[in-house]
């Protein structure tokens, strides 16, 4: 059986394709073991750890486009995350309460966006005027 889930962060979306395996984990074919900085190694491996027996027997192909790296990774947990919960089968009202203790970013996406320049003054950004001196 295979899985799809998305998970979006800022402008970053990323695809998760699951199926049952030995548990290993690809982020764009990159093994995530060797995902540098380890900073973001660990934040993409969080759901991975809360669902300890269930991480154990799934492949997750993760293809991550668009945003930052950071906003990339938490994509990638998220779209992670989703994998994981359809996998848990009878055990996903525990998994999902145990990663909306942890984080409720794992399960459910950020709706701001990036405000649109105004006319004008684009190269400014949607609401910078002008300094104005007072003498």
């Amino acid at each position: 059986m295979d899985v799809r889930t998305i998970g979006r962060r800022k402008e970053a979306v990323a695809i998760a394709l699951a199926r049952e395996g030995k548990g290993t984990v690809k982020i764009n074919n990159v093994p995530v073991e060797h995902m540098q900085p380890e900073m973001r190694r660990l934040m993409v491996m969080e759901p991975l750890v809360l669902a300890d027996d269930i991480a154990k027997v799934v492949d997750i192909e993760v293809d991550v486009r668009g945003g930052g790296p950071v906003g990339q990774a938490e994509a990638a947990r998220q779209a992670i995350a989703h994998a994981l919960l359809s996998f848990a089968g009878k055990g996903s009202r525990a998994l999902r309460k145990t990663f909306d203790e942890y984080d409720r970013a794992l399960l459910v996406s950020d709706p701001r966006r990036n405000e649109p320049h105004k006319p004008s003054r684009s190269s400014a950004g949607p609401r910078r005027h002008k300094q104005r001196s007072k003498r």
